[in-house]
């Protein structure tokens, strides 16, 4: 009982520790229980209340239990920390504990992350644990925090060395111990507050990082416009500083929970939207407009974006840096793989120098280079994501006005050969824990990250063709002077000083790679994207022939047919580009014909759009107005064209719309629609307006009919049509809702939308243009409310 006497004898606060103790100790009758004064810690913890923190204990009662329980000395520490971190302290003391604390954690989480974790043999609690039970995660933080406390109207002060010892312990023990992170998020002035720890060159890299975690736990996302003066810190921040923000960044202008997402039912979507709009602006819009409204912040990202590696960071403050980022786990891992591959390359270099009798480059005379590509591409795929991200928000076209006017495009196009889609060697540079084709590959991530870039840069808008250099811009005014139609306007109206320079634009180097793309690449289908987005919006003819003179066509078609790809993502990206090449152009059929030109071909490709619909239907659609289109047409070409296409023939027959149009209906329902599918919905409305058109819609409407009977299921497809419709109603006739895509895609007016989908409704049973004149009364159930499951 030697240590009872001890905590009798502790002096203030006597009669609370003691009792804390007791409980701790399970009662004054014996030794302490093992695991038992964790135990109580840790409810402490969750509760607030009881044993909390090291400073309850006595010094001798702690160090007796360590040499039991082997904690390092640890909670020893703490108590030592707390007596030497108290307001009036000149920190000196409490800076050379941290300094013995840190090695006893940053060890444990070096391990922790390379999955080298033998010191739990060692035991039985991690060092990060003790440390975070006994209260050192809270002490850390009120000494952070110290300098936001006015004493006398004087604010306190620490060192940068000492809050980044802080930071580093932190960051450590949050990496190792489950829940440190969250309950850190949940402190949101302490949050805050460690932006303004960023203004420090020497404590930037520590506190971006330990930002970067916390708030990609953080429940609620956190506003910019909170942090005190941020325009001024972002501004005061160089290049690189710049690039690692883009870190936090990402996390705080992208939507928490994004209803854009293509799994997500519409359902959801609008209801989110309801809500939304009665909120306001959501936090990352908010975080958005703060940043946007920084003078020259996306100047700044366009020149970190288009920055080539040979005037990025001089080599001697780069490996400083380097040196810094190996106290930091995740980029220590990154520096691991650089020096590996820089080890690889000074073998093969030393081989050919002796084979050449020169003599060869040391490993570390090879490794900036290296590092330096890897340290631009880490960059360089964050700062494309902020823009991105910025590209798709509400202040989507004042961002394409600045982007165009930096230069971005020309800049990416300049990198496209030597940085973006540069040639690496089978030791290409990826993260520990991960291999070349994994998609967190730093590479990998940079080029789909391109990619996403263009799909927004040029889906729907006009400044599309930045992407092409001034030659390229004369071939498409040439196309149309040829055919004798008006030269798009958005042509003439492109600003030729912004365009890209060089023998081919950032589309046509595009084009290049994306046809010597492996069957089985995973960037097929982000490829596909970007060009589709090149191309939608209203139709353009000099558009589709300036990419079938590239052979894009042929392309596609070997793709879905010879090489008979089965990714289904590829097919349906492949699926809506050949719809938005071939749409109401006669020269893409006949390139179709003249490459499908079997039987046995035409039944693959006939297999492939057959095998999902959901995939191919926006082709299907495609297809269909064409067809209809060409047959209201006097043109011997076209006449040509209609006699001879295999596909147009197929696609003109009645059953094979009404096949067509019976799997559309009946692959989707109002509970399961999504941004992905309800193009289902739509290509069937297409189906149904064109036979409108040819007074042809109650016979369609009997078939389906038939066809209901036929499946033994009278009623169902119909009733489910007529949910769609109504949903279809609330949708797209919400005042929010851009109807310009339906009518660019269709070249139909939205207002013919509106009155087929009203004469379909019609509750008269006698129009024999109602759904509900085809539904038998028995089978009726057209009132189903759409949040039943």
């Amino acid at each position: 009982m030697a240590a009872a006497p001890a905590v009798a004898r502790s002096g203030a606060g006597r009669g609370r520790r003691s009792a804390a103790t007791v409980a701790a100790w399970g009662g004054w009758g014996g030794r302490p229980r093992p695991g038992n004064i964790l135990l109580q810690l840790r409810q402490g913890q969750l509760t607030g209340r009881g044993l909390v923190r090291a400073v309850q204990f006595t010094e001798t009662f702690l160090t007796e239990r360590d040499k039991q329980s082997k904690w390092s000395g640890i909670p020893q520490l703490l108590l030592k920390l707390h007596a030497t971190s108290h307001l009036h302290s000149d920190f000196v003391e409490c800076q050379n504990i941290l300094k013995e604390i840190s090695p006893l954690l940053s060890m444990e989480a070096m391990a922790f992350v390379t999955e080298e974790r033998k010191l739990t043999q060692e035991t039985t609690y991690p060092n990060t644990y003790i440390f975070d039970l006994f209260g050192g995660v809270d002490l850390l933080v009120e000494i952070l925090m110290r300098p936001t406390i006015s004493i006398r109207g004087q604010k306190l002060k620490i060192s940068d060395e000492m809050s980044k010892d802080c930071l580093s312990i932190l960051y450590n023990t949050c990496v190792c111990t489950e829940g440190v992170t969250k309950r850190l998020a949940e402190k949101n002035d302490f949050v805050i507050f460690l932006f303004t720890l960023m203004t420090s060159k020497k404590t930037f890299l520590q506190t971006a990082t330990l930002i970067e975690d916390i708030l990609g736990v953080k429940k609620e996302m956190i506003r910019l416009d909170e942090v005190p003066n941020l325009s001024s810190l972002v501004s005061n921040f160089d290049q690189q500083q710049l690039a690692n923000f883009c870190r936090i960044l990402a996390v705080t202008i992208s939507e928490m929970d994004t209803g854009n997402d293509d799994k997500h039912t519409l359902l959801a979507k609008n209801a989110q939207q309801k809500k939304s709009l009665s909120l306001g602006p959501s936090a990352a819009e908010i975080n958005q407009a703060a940043l946007l409204s920084i003078p020259g912040f996306v100047e700044r990202l366009c020149k970190l974006a288009t920055r080539k590696v040979s005037e990025s960071t001089g080599t001697a403050s780069f490996l400083q840096e380097l040196e810094e980022w190996y106290t930091w786990l995740d980029n220590a891992l990154v520096l691991d793989a650089l020096m590996r591959v820089a080890n690889e390359e000074s073998e093969h270099n030393q081989g050919a120098s002796e084979e050449n009798g020169l003599p060869h480059t040391s490993a570390r005379t090879q490794l900036p280079q290296s590092m330096k590509i890897m340290h631009e591409i880490m960059y360089k795929l964050e700062v494309l994501y902020v823009l991105c991200v910025l590209l798709m928000g509400r202040q989507r076209n004042q961002v394409h006005r600045m982007i165009a006017e930096f230069k971005l495009i020309p800049g990416l196009n300049n990198l496209f050969d030597k940085l973006i889609w540069r040639k690496h060697s089978a030791s290409s540079l990826v993260l520990h824990g991960h291999n070349q084709n994994c998609d967190c590959s730093p590479d990998i991530t940079l080029k789909i990250q391109f990619l996403r870039l263009l799909q927004s840069f040029s889906d729907h808008h006009e400044n599309k063709y930045l992407l092409l250099n001034n030659q390229e811009l004369n071939e498409l005014s040439a196309i149309s002077l040829k055919a004798n139609i008006p030269e798009v306007e958005a042509v003439l109206n492109t600003d030729r000083s912004l365009v890209c320079d060089g023998k081919r634009g950032l589309l046509t180097r595009l084009l290049q790679v994306m046809k010597k793309e492996p069957a089985e690449s995973s960037f097929r289908f982000w490829q596909a994207r970007a060009v589709e987005s090149f191309l939608r919006g209203t139709t353009s003819y000099a558009d589709q022939m300036f990419l079938l003179k590239r052979g894009l066509l042929e392309h596609i078609l070997y793709c879905i047919v010879d090489s008979e790809c089965k990714s289904r993502d590829v097919l349906q990206s492949y699926f809506d580009l050949l719809g938005e090449l071939m749409k109401f152009n006669v020269d893409a059929f006949k390139r179709f014909n003249k490459y499908i030109n079997t039987d046995a071909k035409f039944q693959v490709f006939l297999k492939q759009i057959n095998s999902s619909l959901v995939d191919s239907n926006m082709l299907v659609r495609c297809v269909t107005l064409s067809l209809d289109r060409f047959e209201n047409q006097v043109d011997m070409k076209v006449a040509e064209v209609l006699s001879e296409c295999r596909l147009l023939a197929y696609i003109a027959q009645v059953p094979t719309q009404m096949s067509f149009l019976f799997r559309l209906i009946n692959i989707i329902h109002v509970q399961t629609l999504t941004q992905e599918n309800v193009s289902c919905l739509n290509t069937s409305l297409v189906i149904l307006m064109l036979a409108r058109r040819k007074e042809r819609l109650p016979l369609y409407l009997r078939l389906l009919q038939r066809m209901e009977h036929s499946k033994k299921y009278p009623g169902f497809l119909l009733n489910n049509f007529h949910n769609l419709l109504r949903f279809w109603q609330q949708h797209y006739l919400h005042k929010d809702k851009d109807s310009t895509c339906l009518e660019n895609s269709s070249c139909i007016s939205f207002s013919y939308w509106k009155e087929t989908v009203s004469i379909l409704l019609n509750p008269d049973r006698q129009s024999p243009s109602a759904l509900v004149s085809y539904i038998e009364e028995p089978y009726m159930d057209i009132d189903r409310d759409f949040t039943e499951e």
